[in-house]
């Protein structure tokens, strides 16, 4: 028997356990999502360090890296720190 089937199996005998494989799925598939979108996008991951091995020194004021900022508007920063 594989793992589906008896998910199966089991949302036929009790179809209230739906939902609960419904949002345990999706918040599985979200957080997956988030960390993805972490490593990818976050600078203080680096991936390649050979051509690029500080890339937080290449992240310009007005660029955006977190995923929601309260009350900031990035494009409207100024450069307030010494070129590396």
């Amino acid at each position: 028997m594989s793992f589906f089937s008896v998910i199966a199996k089991q949302v036929k005998t009790h179809p209230s356990l739906i939902p609960l494989f419904v949002f345990i799925g999706g918040g599985a598939t979200m957080s997956m999502l988030y960390l993805t979108r972490l490593a990818l996008k976050n600078p203080d991951v680096s991936w390649d360090r050979t051509n690029n091995p500080e890339p937080w020194n290449k992240m310009e004021p007005n660029q955006q890296y977190k995923l929601f900022a309260v009350n900031m508007d990035y494009s409207e920063l100024k450069k307030d720190r010494p070129d590396f």
